[in-house]
């Protein structure tokens, strides 16, 4: 064979890798309103930095005919390149061949570059399009996710997992999406779920559309499985793209600085009037966030999922940091099961990469009720408790109104080892409500005028910060107008803080 003619079939064999189920199928793909893997990649990553590995990976399955039919790279495009210059490794599942099943051979690919990521410290980032296991190889394909799902675990909390889920993702493929830090969904166009709607009908008798089990907004707002929605798979990118703008690429290191052109000392006069004088009053605690944070810009997670605690990351002078809130707009900010969880999974992302934590507290207690009790509130509450103690990364504290109860304790006060602990001079920080304080110390034995009277008293002796400040619980009650200024500082003053727990493999969060 002439040199020519082996350039030739090179040539040949690479564009048929690039077709992969071949365009019938990409033009399906396209009605679908979805993206191909390859196209995908193309926005996720800066402009001709892919570089794609294992590209002629075939089957190695016999049964069923399977050897007659081959296709270059085998439902998987695997590979690396950047994202804003910084390295990553991206593996996107292909629809177009075999349904985007996973084979042995496509499961080998993932794996590679998986092992990469550890070795180099990148994050790795999953487009997940797939019809599920390759029924045709058994035992194989599960083998395969096995050997995903060992590698999601033993990656976790050493490099950033992103998990975009762009189509189908159902059955045993949902376990990987789900160990991985951050899940993302597509509106219309993607789903997940462990059993199907057709089997759900057999077991259980319950009709349920695809969309309403596993759609994208059931897992952004009723399961909480799913962190994100995006509009499209191009909007799904950009997302993507801007959420490792604030991670560090390992746990070795910082998260990534960013030059900043907003001003350090920024006092917004209309802080001072955000939290209302009446402490029954709701008020949004997005506008105090992003009133103090660089450019008024916060990258919520988890927006539609137990609304009453908001978690995201925004910047303070250019470095990232977790921001965890109680919510006075929602449920009263109240904490309950939904929102421990969310805030306990947060707060452990943000430990593991070094990313400092800033929670802002307005929270009137646990919510009461048997449908909590029964649903475990205790174990789940204790979540968010053991995070907070747990978390070693610089953490400030900024109690704006409510600080109740076991709910004080819980939301990263100065006893579980927050470093800098700031209160407005509208908190209250106090084992409950004055009225409720009162009823219980005096029961039925004040009057009218009396009861007011002592309400008026507990009121001034503990629903204030006063109390907490001068046992040292909180280091200083500052103008709400300070906070971005103080943050800033403390953020500085913590930015080499070292604590070490105890030796341990392991602690045992109440799970």
């Amino acid at each position: 064979m002439s040199l020519e003619k082996k350039y030739q079939d090179f040539e040949e064999k690479n564009k048929l890798a690039e077709l992969g189920g071949g365009t019938e199928r990409i033009e399906r793909q396209h009605k679908a309103g979805r993206n191909t893997a390859r196209e995908r990649i193309k926005e996720l990553l800066d402009p001709d930095t892919f570089v794609e590995m294992d590209r002629f990976v075939t089957h190695r399955s016999t049964d069923f005919e399977m050897d007659k039919n081959k296709i270059l790279g085998d439902g998987v495009v695997t590979g690396y390149g950047r994202i804003d210059g910084r390295l990553v490794y991206v593996f996107a599942q292909d629809f177009t061949v075999f349904g985007g099943t996973l084979s042995r051979a496509n499961a080998d690919k993932v794996v590679k570059i998986m092992q990469l990521a550890m070795k180099m410290g990148a994050p790795v980032v999953g487009l997940n399009d797939s019809g599920g296991a390759r029924i045709q190889e058994g035992v194989e394909s599960l083998a395969g996710y096995a050997d995903i799902f060992y590698l999601n675990t033993i990656c976790s909390g050493v490099i950033p997992q992103i998990s975009a889920v762009l189509g189908p993702c159902a059955g045993g493929a949902v376990y990987s999406p789900a160990i991985t830090d951050f899940i993302l969904m597509v509106k219309n166009t993607s789903y997940m779920f462990v059993t199907g709607p057709d089997v759900i009908k057999t077991v259980t008798h319950e009709e349920v559309t695809k969309e309403d089990l596993g759609g994208a907004m059931t897992h952004n707002t009723k399961s909480g499985v799913a962190h994100f929605v995006a509009e499209d798979d191009v909007h799904a990118m950009m997302m993507i793209r801007e959420l490792l703008s604030f991670l560090p690429s390992n746990n070795i290191e910082d998260p990534p600085v960013k030059p900043c052109t907003d001003d350090i000392r920024r006092a917004d006069e209309r802080l001072q009037q955000i939290v209302p004088d009446d402490p029954n009053k709701p008020y949004d605690m997005k506008e105090i966030i992003t009133t103090v944070v660089d450019d008024h810009n916060i990258f919520e997670v988890m927006p539609y999922y137990a609304q009453n605690i908001i978690i995201g990351f925004a910047r303070f002078n250019g470095r990232p940091v977790g921001i965890v809130a109680n919510q006075p707009a929602y449920l009263a900010g109240v904490l309950d099961i939904s929102s421990s969880i969310k805030g306990a999974r947060f707060v452990r992302f943000c430990d593991a990469f070094n990313i400092p934590l800033i929670t802002f507290v307005d929270v009137p207690g646990f919510l009461p009720g048997t449908a909590q009790e029964f649903g475990g509130i205790i174990k789940h509450g204790a979540k968010l408790l053991y995070a907070f103690a747990e978390a070693t990364v610089p953490k400030i504290t900024i109690i704006t109104r409510k600080a109740y109860g076991g709910a004080y304790d819980v939301m990263s006060s100065k006893h579980i080892g927050a470093d800098v602990n700031f209160a407005y001079p509208t908190s209250e920080i106090a084992v409950m409500g004055p009225e409720g304080a009162v009823n219980i110390i005096y029961k039925d034995k004040l009057s009218g005028e009396e009861r007011t009277r002592a309400v008026e008293e507990y009121k001034n002796t503990f629903a204030s910060p006063y109390k907490a400040a001068a046992l040292g619980y909180v280091d200083e009650i500052i103008y709400p107008k300070q906070t971005r200024f103080k943050i800033i500082q403390a953020l500085e003053m913590t930015q080499n803080k070292v604590k070490n727990h105890p030796a341990r493999k392991h602690g045992n969060i109440p799970l």
